[in-house]
């Protein structure tokens, strides 16, 4: 009898600790979905608001087609991952829909379609997007999901753009600069274009024009600065004249 509660006991113990086991397993396993299914999510969120700035850039629909397609696979995951729920059901099949729409043939805007956006703020949510952009094709591209041809072609496609919006930027500085008569600023943002345009490793006929007009912009500011320079040592010269002259005048008898 006494052996027999014993070893009730000890199965007890053993069947307790075996629920305890595949209990916490369950856990566990629910904690990895969930955190997959989060880490998808947060995909999603991040691809679509990178669409949603591309959607004010002249993009290829080669790139629309690539980032569609990360959200559309993080969104399988996510099925796969919970397939009873509805609303990512739906989400999927929108997608798949979507993804139709897409016409990866579509020649891709020129590189002057793109207009400088009118104020500071715009323009650094234009870059802020580019370099977004080119991040997920980076990723994309290391993932074995994007040839590399077409990974370098885009992503030289994106430099270039970024390119432009830097040296406009600085252009539209400088006249402002210019206009308020701050020739020393002015002259700082046209050195610092020609600076950007001579780093460029492609040497392309957009960055060779833009040289040449910058530069012609800058030889501007420089005679002025050279005129200006020389208007003041003209005064300066003058006001030492008349202390001299008043130094060295008769005195007035009184």
């Amino acid at each position: 009898m006494f052996t027999t509660v014993i070893i009730l006991i000890v199965a007890l113990i053993v069947i307790a600790i075996v629920l305890n086991a595949v209990q916490q397993h369950k856990e566990q396993v629910e904690a990895e979905k969930r955190a997959e299914i989060a880490k998808q999510k947060a995909i999603i969120d991040e691809t679509e608001d990178a669409l949603g700035a591309a959607a004010h850039m002249p993009v290829s629909q080669q790139l629309v087609m690539i980032l569609h397609k990360r959200v559309l696979n993080a969104l399988k995951t996510q099925y796969e991952i919970n397939p009873k729920a509805v609303d990512v059901k739906q989400r999927l099949q929108d997608a798949e829909q979507r993804g139709n729409t897409i016409n990866i043939d579509q020649p891709p805007p020129a590189d002057d379609a793109f207009v400088l956006p009118d104020n500071d703020k715009q323009i650094i949510l234009f870059i802020q997007g580019i370099k977004k952009l080119r991040t997920l094709l980076r990723s994309e591209h290391s993932k074995g999901k994007v040839d590399t041809h077409v990974f370098m072609d885009e992503d030289k496609r994106l430099d270039r753009l970024q390119l432009r919006i830097n040296i406009e930027t600085l252009q539209k500085r400088a006249r402002t600069a210019f206009q308020g008569g701050m020739l020393g600023s002015a002259r700082q943002y046209f050195e610092k274009a020609i600076a950007a345009l001579n780093a460029q490793p492609e040497q392309t006929e957009y960055i060779n024009s833009k040289r040449a007009e910058v530069q012609q912009q800058l030889s501007i500011i420089q005679d002025n600065l050279k005129n200006a320079n020389a208007a003041d040592r003209a005064k300066r010269r003058d006001a030492e004249r008349d202390d001299l002259d008043e130094l060295f005048a008769p005195k007035k008898k009184w």
